[in-house]
């Protein structure tokens, strides 16, 4: 064998005749700042960017198609309800949205966004720990701090200072939300006791957003627009702590937990006609608590995660939606994607593409 024989049998083994891209993958390209500095444009570019740029422009896409469902989209059930039939009302169901998020995002700024998105009733149904509760009502009462990760623990410890990542908390804060919520706790087993209330997670969640009565809070906000906080952990956290006191000093306090498992479970069975969305933020109990009630509903049509968990020690935080898809907790029609990265990088930047654009464009 010669050598242009040797070279023409290397090149079919290395250079194997490609499948033609061309119409069928978007054409990798990054934003030209020759075009000076337009952020909308910036974040439309970052479909064709690669890596998890493309997956947060494949999920502001997804939130977008989310927001712009409407139920006039679909060709109306043969045995539909005359009402259903009516194109005004079926222009008017749009989809419902769950949001989940952890308690750090809380204890970050992105707070804020969390408090847009309820004030302007952007959301129909909010999952969250107790973290994601608490710390909204301690920055009503006193500020959180920007510090260090690398701010010793021993140290902060000795001045009263609590670290969260690069956060830091006084415990001061804690004991003005003592001050606060105990009165209101006192309040709530007097009715209980005499007018017989069923108190739930989210029925002291709605108690609280009403009791605290600041615009920067964004469960003040959730309950003006009557949209549903759901946190199931409810003693996991400062809030918890407050429950333990109190129930020593004043006990008797009781919080169901079942009748809000049946109700957030019903805010995913009793959505029909409409599809529903998942945007969830982190891990733990709100991802698993909101992919769990769209379960009850053969799946989720839409799903966006924003995460930096990873699969391969089979926790639930880490899983990608096609783990999902094999509980029925996600449909396999659905459009999905995961974002590994940030939420406070992620989140905020998702928004201004979808909820906020949408809302400007309704400004004119």
């Amino acid at each position: 064998m010669d050598n242009n024989d040797i070279m023409a049998s290397v090149r079919s083994v290395v250079f194997k005749e490609s499948e033609t891209l061309e119409g069928k993958c978007i054409k990798i390209e990054g934003y030209d700042f020759n075009q000076g500095v337009n952020y909308p444009k910036l974040l439309k570019s970052f479909v064709s960017t690669g890596f998890q740029a493309s997956n947060l422009g494949d999920a502001i896409d997804v939130v977008n198609q989310m927001l712009d469902w409407r139920l006039a989209n679909e060709i109306p059930d043969e045995d539909c309800s005359k009402e259903e039939r009516d194109p005004v009302y079926r222009e008017s169901v749009g989809c419902k949205v769950f949001l989940g998020f952890t308690s750090n995002l809380i204890s970050s700024g992105v707070r804020d966004t969390f408090r847009y998105l309820t004030q302007h009733d952007m959301v129909d149904v909010v999952v969250t720990t107790t973290g994601g509760i608490e710390e909204d009502l301690v920055k009503c009462l006193a500020p959180t701090f920007k510090g260090e990760f690398s701010l010793p623990g021993a140290q902060l410890r000795s001045k009263g200072l609590n670290r969260i990542g690069n956060l830091l908390v006084p415990n001061d804060n804690y004991c003005k939300f003592e001050d606060w919520i105990v009165p209101i706790f006192d309040k709530m087993l007097e009715e209980q006791i005499k007018k017989k209330i069923t108190w739930t997670p989210s029925k002291v969640i709605a108690c609280l957003g009403k009791e605290i009565n600041d615009e920067s809070s964004y469960l003040y906000w959730a309950y003006k627009n009557n949209i549903p906080v759901y946190c199931p952990g409810l003693t996991d956290g400062s809030l918890g702590d407050m429950l333990y006191f109190h129930s020593i000093r004043n006990p008797g306090l009781i919080i169901d937990i079942v009748q809000d498992i049946r109700a957030m479970n019903g805010e995913a069975v009793h959505a029909s006609p409409r599809k529903t969305g998942m945007i969830i933020l982190g891990g733990g109990l709100p991802k698993h608590h909101i992919c769990n009630a769209n379960m009850m509903r053969n799946g989720a049509d839409y799903a966006v995660f924003i995460n930096t968990a990873q699969e391969y020690d089979g926790s639930d935080s880490g899983a990608r939606p096609d783990e999902a898809i094999s509980w029925g907790k996600i449909r396999g029609s659905a459009k999905t994607v995961k974002v590994h990265c940030d939420a406070t990088i992620a989140f905020p930047l998702l928004v201004a593409e979808t909820f906020a654009a949408k809302k400007e464009c309704e400004r004119g």
